[in-house]
This record gives C-alpha cells, structure tokens and sequence, in this order.
C-alpha cells in the first residue's frame, strides 16, 4: 500500500523515530510502511493521519483495495 508519510516526515522535519515515538510504535514499522513491507493496522493509520491533521485516505492509498471490491 503506499503511503504519503515520508513526504508528510520530511514536510514537517521529522525523524522516522520523532513519529514513531508520537504514534506510539517503533521506527522499525515506520520504515516498513514507508517501502511498502508493511500495511498499518487501523489503529496505527489512523493515529498517524490524525499526527498529521489529516484524513486517512489522504495519508494511504487505497485504490489498490478498492478495485479488490
């Protein structure tokens, strides 16, 4: 799944740990949703979308899924 969350680090000067560590998780599974190994969980998306003030689909990309449906 990709995700803007590199872009949105980099826009407001954040480490991979910086929002690790605001999210509650570690900078491990930052990376790996970053280079798509790893898809969030809800939970996880929607803490890191609500970081950032944004919606969740404006941080992931579903339209992978949404053409599943």
């Amino acid at each position: 799944m990709r995700t803007r969350i590199k872009e949105l680090r980099r826009a407001n000067k954040l480490s991979q740990a910086e929002l690790a560590d605001a999210v509650g998780t570690t900078r491990q599974t930052i990376t790996s949703i970053e280079i798509g190994k790893y898809t969030a969980s809800l939970p996880l998306a929607y803490k890191i979308s609500r970081y950032f003030g944004l919606a969740i689909e404006e941080v992931f990309d579903f339209s992978e899924i949404d053409g599943e449906l």
